[in-house]
């Protein structure tokens, strides 16, 4: 049994009797308040918010539900909708149609998943993969990261590590109770010996794809910041090679730097 994470922290160990009398009266409190609160919260967010506010009201509790199914009906979506090794459903933070449409980007969608991914994108075109939530606590299934993101003169800045093969963006993860800033940071101070601006930060976006090396549905999500630095760029002992590379370069990096060679192509900035 586990007690809810804090933001970007593994979770933490509790008797699995809590867990037992946590879920019991949790039950029993929504079957007695519930009705009530939804009765109450349906005409206080029409009243004051009219049909608007009733339907972000209505979306959240659907959301929640949907949340709420991922993790009810995770063994059973893990043996019918997708293969052996694909990202597993049942992470609390995150609703059905998030963890199909990661297994749909994977490729390990069974043919029963398929058809449930096709008969939700004649409803909504892209459903799955537009309902992809990167924001999610990770789970033990995602490797999370940070990484800065220099360009110049439409090439990336890349290094690769002593012994690997792949090149990747500068960075790393947190460690804990650091902000992304703070981790940056230090993680580029200690690769490339510079010194992030910390007024110069700007977030990029959040990006996702099969962690290299890994088993099949293990995952890497690399949050990306861009930022001016002062110093000379050099590599660490750790490093091997630090290099500027163009998208024709996409198959010397890892999994999720080619689809972040993709996205910087698709604006033009490679």
């Amino acid at each position: 049994m586990i007690r809810k994470k804090k933001l970007l922290q593994p979770d933490k160990k509790m008797h699995p009797i809590f867990g037992v009398l946590l879920f019991f009266i949790s039950v029993i409190l929504l079957l007695i308040t519930g009705p009530l609160g939804l009765i109450y919260g349906f005409f206080y967010t029409l009243f004051k918010g009219g049909l608007k506010g009733l339907g972000e009201y209505l979306l959240k509790i659907a959301v929640s539900i949907d949340q709420l199914g991922n993790v009810l009906m995770q063994h059973l979506l893990n043996l019918l909708w997708i293969k052996k090794g694909g990202y597993p459903f049942g992470n609390r933070d995150e609703t059905i149609s998030s963890a199909l449409g990661r297994n749909k980007k994977l490729g390990m969608l069974t043919l029963f998943g398929k058809g449930i991914d096709s008969f939700l994108d004649t409803i909504d075109p892209n459903h799955s993969l537009n309902s992809i939530d990167y924001y999610v606590e990770p789970s033990e299934n995602t490797i999370d990261k940070l990484a800065w993101m220099h360009l110049k003169d439409r090439r990336i800045l890349c290094v690769r590590s002593k012994g690997k093969s792949l090149f990747y963006l500068p960075g790393g993860k947190r460690d804990k109770g650091e902000s992304d800033l703070k981790a940056l940071t230090r993680e580029i101070k200690e690769e490339l010996k510079v010194l992030l601006d910390p007024n110069s930060f700007r977030f990029i976006r959040v990006f996702e794809a099969q962690a290299d090396g890994k088993p099949p549905g293990m995952l890497v999500r690399m949050t990306c910041y861009e930022a001016d630095y002062q110093g000379e760029l050099q590599i660490d002992s750790e490093i091997e090679e630090m290099a500027w590379l163009g998208y024709h370069d996409r198959e010397k990096v890892s999994e999720v730097c080619k689809v972040i060679f993709d996205h910087l192509r698709s604006e033009d900035r490679m």
